[in-house]
């Protein structure tokens, strides 16, 4: 029996899953549009077994991915946990055996040789390949139909971080993808290796430069002739580690950098800007216009995580947890080694959200991201006691002309990461889908959201409906049918059943 009774937070709603699923042909509302295409891919955290300290992240529970199937109108679902080292391993023995997020030494002597990713953040499709991302080691290759997990990628060799970024960039007029990996000679070390891989999964460039200091670099932006690393506050040393402390502390008394490094260029050519202290986790999209680069953001005021506590022992600030659209543009003619901020739109945001992908680097008009609506109500008598801790709209924020149209979930409702999905057919920016989970906390279960991206006032065009909750997702994003060969031909019924 796997007891989770000394994890208070593992309840309700929130309570691990611990099932692997299939469901042949979902339940919907409305009217699922027939021109997509393809899966909405979820990844995010289960805990199979509890963790080995109550305290430690949440961040460490086992990945666990999950796809919506559509085609010709019809939906199916199916939900795998990612086949890590770390999972076979404790499923064979039955129990916990690794310790404290990201700090091998807190692990038990018999796995410490052993890949401890738990490969559950980001599920991304490249080069024909479906990936399961974590940024502590390589991708995970998940077969798109079976969801099994087939093996890590290194991309032939030639990608030499021992560690893979949760973002990497796909140029949308080149194809090519901009990856890399943080501490990538090892936990704490300052080495970032940055590369650039063909449409087919070749790396043809690789840059090499050390940060001012380990903090997590989460994130990049990519413009035609840049790239952008961003990060702040969070920090990882040597000493850390050994005291047996959550790999992450946030330290109020650093700096954020934001490196800037040309595409063409080499690691000695990359330019570090230092600003007031941020939580740099997401961007949205970044440009260069002549000698100025310009970098969309929704950076927090402070720290955003209270399970990576303060390395000053002082208390978490709430109110420092807080995301704003932000403008940072950067003069590469100026000596001056820092940036201009301007806040776009007053209400805070989800900081993860999303752009037309066909318009990254470019000069994108919108972000569609969640946020609250506080004007909107929320249904305490039959949802329980989650006002305030909810995301209850989708919005598509209007870089340019400072306007904001919304989407509202429902007053029972929560909404993860917003998705795009271009209709077929268009090229015209942000024409398609917004396409996301929502969590009913009144009938306690998952439902997929698709609204018309152009008309979200208008509300749902249609809902997918899960008989029970989805496991938790940290990213989720849309993949074509076009993107994954081998979904040519798949239909989205086929046998399966549930399974725990």
């Amino acid at each position: 029996m796997v007891d989770f009774s000394s994890q208070p937070t593992m309840k309700g709603f929130f309570a691990p899953q611990r099932y692997e699923a299939d469901i042949l042909d979902c339940e919907f509302t409305g009217k699922v549009p027939t021109d997509l295409d393809g899966m909405f891919v979820r990844l995010g955290g289960d805990w199979f077994y509890p963790p080995k300290f109550p305290d430690d992240a949440p961040l460490h529970a086992d990945g666990h991915i999950s796809t919506f199937r559509f085609q010709n109108g019809r939906v199916s679902y199916k939900s795998r946990y990612v086949r890590t080292d770390r999972f076979k391993a404790n499923l064979a023995a039955g129990r916990q055996q690794f310790g404290y997020y990201r700090n091998r030494q807190t692990d038990e002597p018999q796995v410490q040789s052993l890949d401890g990713t738990v490969a559950n953040t980001t599920p991304f499709a490249f080069a024909g390949q479906l990936m399961a991302l974590k940024e502590d080691s390589l991708p995970h290759l998940i077969d798109p139909n079976t969801l099994e997990t087939t093996g890590k990628w290194d991309f032939g060799g030639r990608y030499r971080s021992l560690t893979f970024s949760a973002h990497p960039k796909v140029d949308p007029l080149s194809g090519e993808m901009i990856a890399y990996g943080y501490e990538a000679t090892g936990p704490a070390s300052r080495d970032v290796f940055a590369y650039t891989i063909d449409k087919a999964g070749q790396v043809v460039r690789e840059a090499r430069f050390q940060v001012p200091y380990v903090s997590i670099m989460h994130d990049i932006a990519l413009t035609q002739q840049h790239i952008l690393f961003p990060f702040g506050g969070y920090i990882c040393t040597p000493e850390r580690l050994a005291a047996g402390k959550i790999h992450w502390g946030w330290d109020n008394s650093l700096p954020s950098y934001i490196g800037i490094l040309p595409r063409d260029g080499d690691g000695k050519d990359i330019r570090w800007f230092k600003g007031p202290l941020r939580c740099m986790m997401h961007t949205f999209n970044a440009r260069t216009v002549g000698n100025k680069v310009i970098l969309d953001a929704p950076f927090y005021d402070g720290n955003f995580f209270p399970f990576f506590h303060n390395v000053d022992n002082s208390p978490w600030a709430r109110d420092k947890a807080k995301a704003f659209i932000r403008r940072l543009t950067f003069d590469l003619n100026s000596r001056h080694d820092g940036w201009t901020e301007e806040i776009l739109f007053a209400p805070p945001v989800v900081d993860i959200g999303a752009v037309d992908r066909r318009f990254l680097s470019l000069d994108p008009r919108y972000v569609f991201t969640g946020f609250t609506d506080p004007a909107k109500p929320f249904d305490t008598d039959r949802a329980g006691n989650m006002a305030g801790r909810v995301t209850n709209s989708y919005g598509r924020f209007h870089l340019g002309a400072g306007k904001v149209d919304s989407y509202f979930a429902g007053p029972t409702h929560s909404l993860a990461e917003a998705c795009f999905v271009p209709r077929r057919g268009s090229t015209a920016e942000g024409d398609g889908y917004i396409m996301g989970v929502a969590s009913n906390f009144a009938e306690m279960r998952s439902e997929i959201v698709i609204a018309d991206a152009q008309r979200l006032g208008e509300g749902d065009v249609a809902r997918i409906i899960l008989p029970f909750r989805a496991a938790p997702q940290v990213h989720g994003t849309w993949v074509d049918a076009s993107e994954l060969p081998a979904l040519a031909g798949s239909e989205t019924n086929g046998q399966g059943s549930a399974r725990s």
